[in-house]
Formats: C-alpha cells, structure tokens, sequence
C-alpha cells in the first residue's frame, strides 16, 4: 500500500498526506527526548515506563505491552492469533492497509463475521468518522475472539466523543501510538492496554516481542506523553486545529472539490478534477503532498490532513 510522508524528494514542505498534529512537536515530548540517554539501553521489561503508562489508563500494570510501533503490534498480535488457530480476520470496510497485510502474511481469510481477529477503529482512517456500530461489532463477538480498537487518532478527535463505555472499551483490547497526536510521527512508540484476565496472551506477545523493541527516545515519547503538561498542550492544539480545518474545508469547497464529514484532523475530498499521477507529481514540484485514497477503497479522493493557514495557500494557488 501507498503512505503518506517523505519520499525521494524529501520532505514536502507542505505535506497533506500525514495525520500528523500541525501544531507539533510538542515542547514536552522534545524536550525529554532532547534529555533521553541513548548511550544505554532502556529496561528490558520497561518496568517504570508500563508502570506510568498503567497510572495514565487506570489499569493494572500486567495489562500494558509495549510496541515498537502500531504495525509492529499488529503484525505481532495477529501471528499470536494464527499460531493459537486463528483463521478469520474482520475489519471495518475502509481501513489500514497493515491490517489485511498482516493477516494474508499468517494466512487469515477476511470474513463479516465470525472472526478470530476483530479490527476497529474509531475515529477511523482514512474517513476521520466514528465507526459506524461499533458497539454492535464488538458486542457480536465470540468469547473466544481477540478484538482491538486502533485508537491511534482518538487524542486528535475534534468533535464529539467516543461512543464506547468505559466497561466496553476494558473489555477490549486498545492500540495506543501518541506520536501522531505529539507531532513527532519520527519517533517510533507504542503501547497497548490488554482486557483483564488476559495474562496468557500479555505473556505470549512478550515472547513473540524483539529484545528492545523501544529505544530510549522512544520510551521518553511515551513517558512525556503521559504527563498532565503533555495532556495540556494537547487539548490547546485541538482548539487551533479545528479553527484551521473550519478554513481549510472551506478552501477545499471552494475550489469545487466535495468534502467528506469527519470528526478528526483530516477529512477525505473529492477533487474538482482527477488526482491523477501527472497532477500529483505537478504538484510536489510547489512543495505540495496529498494522500491519494484509492489504497483505502476510496478512488478519485484524496485524504488531507488539517495544516497551518498558509499551507491551505500554498494548495489553492497550487491547485489553480
């Protein structure tokens, strides 16, 4: 599949095709990175880091599994499942590639219901929507099923609230990479919060894990990520995006293109006129990358992700 991000030239200087938070790197997050010793290796079995990290969430300790990254964990669970038998993988209708990709790696067959291996995601990528039943998805499961919740944009939620209960948001399992929220998608970090009762499987995904899968700039990503001053800028950083997506969606419609609904930092569009190769490349020549969505089941759009007031210009005269 296709991702957003650098490429051969670079870095765009205005760069639409990443989820990242505009508003980023948070100072806190830089700054203990900025202090992290990468002369000797973190802990092993990250004791202080699970243990902030199980404070963060309210959860028992033996609940937090660290990951190198968001497809690292799910290239990971999804071999725990094929190895126990697992067989079926259900996601929503338009999602992550690395979702599919892992499971065709460790032969799972995609199927509606009845699944061994459940994907949500909420807000979702690439739409930036609430998933539509998700509830009903994850009440519908067997007890034997391992379900989790991709929850990798939930920080940059701009609208509304997550439609789970807390008993029914325990009771799965939930994927957590803060980078995108922090602005420092560079730095490869994540964590997840297993269900209770579920020591069996912490622990096989344990010995399925590298030695280290997070070096010290990415356990000090996560550490900051749990402070209140963290939480802080955070929540200011939603304030000032959703006053740039408000414009950038209006600049967007007024060159013609159709605008999806979305509750996140970046929405889906329907351009006035195909985003065909020819048009892409003309514009990465004005420092400019869109995310074409054809990869997520969504051909003749693009995904934008929300950036500054002078970014959106730079796209309209591009465009023009």
């Amino acid at each position: 599949m296709t991702h957003g991000g650098p490429d051969a030239l670079g870095a765009a200087p205005h760069d639409f095709s990443t989820n990242a938070n505009a508003c980023g790197p948070c100072p806190d997050a830089l700054s203990a990175m900025e202090a992290a010793d990468p002369r000797r290796y973190p802990d092993p079995l990250y004791t202080a880091l699970r243990e902030r990290l199980a404070d963060f969430h309210q959860v028992d300790t033996r609940r937090i599994v660290i990951a190198s990254s968001a497809s690292e964990f799910i290239s990971r669970i999804t071999m725990a499942v094929a190895r126990r038998g697992g067989r079926r993988i259900q996601v929503p209708p338009q999602s992550y590639g690395d979702y599919l990709r892992a499971a065709a790696a460790w032969g799972l067959e995609p199927v509606s219901r009845g699944a061994d291996l459940v994907w949500c995601c909420d807000p979702s990528s690439p739409l930036g929507q609430p998933q539509e039943g998700l509830d009903a998805c994850i009440e519908g499961q067997g007890a034997e099923a391992t379900c989790v919740i991709d929850l990798a944009y939930e920080p940059l939620r701009l609208e509304g609230a997550l439609s789970l209960t807390r008993e029914r948001l325990n009771a799965i399992w939930q994927l957590w990479t803060p980078n995108k929220a922090l602005g420092l998608t560079g730095v490869r970090a994540a964590y997840a919060v297993a269900p209770p009762g579920r020591d069996e499987m912490t622990a096989h995904l344990a010995a399925l894990a590298p030695s280290w899968p997070v070096g010290a700039h990415g356990v000090a990503l996560l550490d900051a990520w749990t402070r209140s001053t963290t939480q802080q800028w955070l929540e200011e950083s939603r304030a000032t995006l959703r006053s740039w997506k408000s414009a950038q969606r209006e600049m967007c419609e007024a060159l013609g293109w159709r605008c999806m609904p979305s509750v996140a930092n970046y929405f889906c569009a329907k351009p006035d006129v195909p985003y065909a190769a020819e048009r892409a490349t003309a514009l990465r020549a004005h420092g400019i990358k869109l995310r074409d969505a054809a990869s997520f089941g969504l051909p003749g759009h693009v995904r934008l992700g929300v950036l500054p007031p002078a970014s959106q210009q730079a796209l309209r005269l591009a465009w023009r």
